[in-house]
């Protein structure tokens, strides 16, 4: 099984960016405990990180055939991009959403998103657990 983590602008800034709400652990802390989950359950994972929508675009279609599930995270992208949740829906890969904060309890805008309905699920508020239970439940559908 293949699974692909795509995070949008600004996660590489994880552990220097606003950490009473993302933590003081970095990007690379969570490629790290990634990897080190999907060794666990078996799995290849696969990271990308950008800040560019188009590059976030790219992706999703470069992950076209032989991805079995994404995990997005599309940052500020959530709540603006069409074309990412377009991209979602024209691949039909399995996708989970996930937000390390709980968006629901932040800004008024930060409550649309654009890509849940291309989602089969999302997780949020769990920091680096909303990857692992992302990445389990891809892993359970399997």
């Amino acid at each position: 099984m293949k699974i692909l983590v795509i995070n949008g602008p600004n996660m590489n800034l994880l552990g220097l960016r606003e950490p009473d709400i993302y933590g003081r652990q970095t990007y690379e802390d969570l490629v790290e405990t990634l990897k080190k989950k999907a060794d666990e359950l078996g799995v290849e994972i696969s990271f990308m990180q950008s800040n560019h929508e188009g590059d976030l675009v790219d992706a999703i279609q470069q992950a076209y055939p032989d991805t079995d599930g994404i995990i997005i995270n599309p940052a500020a992208y959530t709540h603006t991009s069409v074309a990412i949740l377009d991209a979602v829906k024209a691949v039909g890969i399995p996708t989970v959403e996930v937000h390390m904060s709980d968006v629901k309890s932040r800004d008024e805008f930060r409550q649309v998103s654009y890509i849940r309905q291309a989602c089969i699920a999302t997780f949020m508020g769990k920091g680096f657990g909303s990857y692992i239970e992302a990445l389990e439940l891809l892993v359970s559908r399997a």
